[in-house]
């Protein structure tokens, strides 16, 4: 078996230094997650994202501190009003404090993800974020996840406490979920303009999304100098009308994630790539981000999602010994 000419001819263009362009991201996520081409597609990425993060892996973390039936109804999240099965719930100061004092205890925490819903209060978010920033060591990091926002309270934000923000566009957005391209655009440009770091990633992937809409989303973090990329996938949940579809494989995300580290490998900006949620495979494809978790998580069915879906610290420690990361 031989891989294909044009493919090996730009994988060496690629370890050479290219930088792809979108018709090349699209090319490389053409080929089947079982073929040689996608088997060579991981092993390029993770060896060239091991030579530019040094071998480090970075623990995440995040809190769900809210949840709620969201009226944003994205198809594709567990907090959807329309077939959610939560009931709205917030963490109080106490179990914040208890859940972010687990996760930064033992210093080898990067940041920290705070989640509260698309329909939280601004006054809460800030709330929230500055009670954690003054909680927790300064030199962790501190992620906020939330709905859209203008380019004022993205300075609000961040004299609040918070470095950085995850902020998508979403595969699906405006037909999948309630939002438009622009809101979402809109609000990456904020993070942009009012310093903030930009968390990004192309999620939540489904099988029936194709490389042309895949690589439009990914060479978009490039076009706004994210300093994070990554690749999610969507989790079936039985209640959501995409649950249809199905999910794809590991391997698919293994494939994906490391045509993410080719499009982002050669970023001054790119600090990290995220695989969501954590697995091996991924991390043996040019990831080396991956979050632990607690609280609520649109991906779980579970008001909880630590020891669900979930992982702790050390759960994430085990996964970068057994892939040969140093930490």
């Amino acid at each position: 078996m031989k891989a294909n000419s044009k493919f090996l001819q730009l994988i060496e263009r690629i370890q050479e230094g290219h930088i792809i362009t979108r018709e090349e991201c699209e090319f490389l996520l053409g080929f089947d997650e079982r073929s040689l081409e996608a088997g060579i597609t991981r092993s390029v990425a993770d060896n060239l994202s091991r030579q530019v993060f040094n071998n480090k892996g970075f623990i995440f973390g995040q809190i769900g501190v809210e949840v709620a039936p969201c009226p944003g109804r994205c198809k594709f999240c567990s907090f959807s009003e329309e077939f959610t099965t939560f009931e709205t719930f917030s963490m109080d100061d106490n179990a914040m404090y208890e859940a972010a004092d687990n996760f930064t205890a033992s210093g080898e925490l990067f940041a920290l993800s705070l989640m509260v819903m698309h329909n939280t209060s601004f006054d809460r978010t800030l709330d929230i974020i500055s009670k954690i920033r003054s909680r927790i060591p300064a030199k962790t990091q501190i992620i906020a996840n939330l709905g859209d926002f203008s380019r004022t309270q993205a300075k609000e934000l961040k004299a609040a406490g918070a470095n950085g923000a995850y902020h998508v566009w979403r595969l699906g957005e405006g037909s999948d979920t309630r939002f438009t391209v622009e809101q979402r655009l809109s609000t990456i440009e904020s993070i942009k303009a009012a310093g903030l770091d930009l968390y990004y990633c192309i999620e939540p992937i489904g099988p029936e999304h194709t490389p042309a809409q895949m690589a439009e989303i990914i060479m978009k973090g490039l076009d706004y100098e994210c300093f994070q990329h990554g690749a999610m996938r969507r989790v079936t949940l039985p209640t959501s009308p995409l649950s249809k579809y199905g999910q794809i494989s590991e391997s698919r995300l293994a494939q994906i994630t490391a045509v993410v580290t080719f499009v982002a490998i050669h970023s001054p900006q790119i600090f990290s790539i995220g695989v969501h949620e954590p697995n091996k495979l991924g991390l043996m494809s040019g990831a080396n981000a991956i979050y632990a978790e607690t609280g609520a998580n649109p991906r779980d069915t579970e008001s909880e999602t630590l020891g669900h879906r979930g992982l702790d610290i050390e759960a994430c420690k085990r996964m970068y010994a057994e892939c040969g990361f140093d930490i």
